[in-house]
């Protein structure tokens, strides 16, 4: 006789749909498994009439469970805490363990709702601790921030790649060529040929009030301008195409510019209206270590969440996926492993970054 004293409600969790399955402690169906559409509130509501009429019928509580599956989740998870549920988030690597316990080879969104049921009748079941807002917020906006500067990142080489061809010396002019005074000018004169055509006092003007260096800074720089618009003219092919292309992602450049800076803004309000709160104080704490800067600090934390739910140094060291793969069979022992990279992939990046600056 089971010794477990509640229903469980498994759901396997889609973008726009999921199904729900309801067994009893002994496996058995209290209805037939059902689909719940997330943008129907009709639908929504007749899953949790369903279910609260399982507890009374069975006069017990009903304990839900879903697989954590990136966003889709989220706002089914705290619409059924919000109508007084008790829900708990599984990892799939342990519903997936489950997968081949029948002789059967059955996979369907039916068949894994009833398996995510029965697996909620495992004794010891570890289940993932859900973020609080604060966290969560951060989080968001923190991957978006890495997302924005990989696709910023993207059409920089982009950049690179259209100067090589039509104004190959131009990238030796300025050591960052997406930065503000660069931008400025290639947004401005747009060709080698309107550089060399401006006046010399215009253009050194804007470099020194773009750059906020003094007349000798930007003196050097037009000098090298010159030669670099000149040299253009002999080694580079003419194409408008590509001026036209350059022009359009140095927008798109200075687009994300401000979205990034936008984030960052964001992210350091959040800082300080919480400021009193732990997990702030540790991001702070975290941000002196040597190699780590405010945003990695940030991202570190959010990542993590809640260290309670780490009882061991190890078991943080294996969330971050830093943990050595295992490869043994009989008498073979693999020794070419590599990490197991599971868990947060922001984490990883972050530490790699870091251990990279301490070198």
């Amino acid at each position: 006789m089971s010794t477990f004293n509640f229903i469980s409600v498994g759901i396997d969790v889609g973008a726009d749909f999921s199904w729900i399955s309801i067994l009893t402690p002994d496996h058995k169906p209290v209805v037939k498994p059902f689909v719940i559409h997330h943008d129907n509130i009709d639908s929504l509501n007749n899953a949790v009439s369903t279910i609260k009429k399982a507890e009374e019928s069975y006069s017990m509580e009903a304990r839900t469970f879903l697989e954590s599956t990136g966003i889709y989740h989220l706002p089914l998870f705290y619409y059924l805490k919000e109508s007084g549920f008790e829900v708990f988030v599984l990892n799939p690597l342990i519903t997936d363990s489950n997968k081949n316990s029948g002789i059967r080879k059955v996979k369907s969104d039916k068949s894994d709702s009833i398996r995510i049921a029965r697996t909620a009748y495992t004794y010891n079941l570890k289940v993932s601790l859900m973020p609080s807002d604060l966290v969560l917020n951060l989080r968001a906006l923190v991957r978006e921030y890495y997302f924005l500067v990989d696709d910023k990142t993207a059409y920089i080489n982009k950049l690179h790649k259209e100067l090589r061809i039509c104004f190959p010396g131009y990238r030796k002019v300025f050591s960052d060529i997406t930065g503000k005074t660069s931008l400025l000018i290639l947004k401005t004169y747009k060709t080698p040929d309107n550089i060399l055509a401006a006046p010399k006092d215009e253009v050194i003007s804007l470099i020194t009030k773009s750059s906020r260096s003094g007349s000798k800074f930007a003196c050097k720089k037009y000098e090298l301008l010159i030669k670099a618009a000149t040299q253009s003219k002999s080694f580079g092919k003419y194409l408008e195409s590509s001026f036209n292309i350059i022009q359009m992602h140095v927008d798109i450049i200075d687009f994300y510019n401000q979205k990034i800076d936008h984030i960052l803004a964001s992210i350091k309000d959040y800082t300080v209206i919480h400021q009193d709160n732990q997990l702030i104080k540790q991001i702070h704490m975290i941000d002196t270590i040597p190699g780590i800067g405010f945003v990695s600090a940030v991202t570190l934390m959010c990542e993590i969440g809640d260290f309670s739910a780490f009882v061991k140094p190890k078991q943080l060291y294996a969330y971050f996926g830093l943990d050595p793969a295992v490869k043994e069979s009989g008498n073979f022992k693999g020794t070419k492993i590599s990490m197991s990279k599971r868990g947060s992939r922001f984490a990883r990046r972050v530490l790699f970054t870091a251990a990279r600056c301490s070198i």
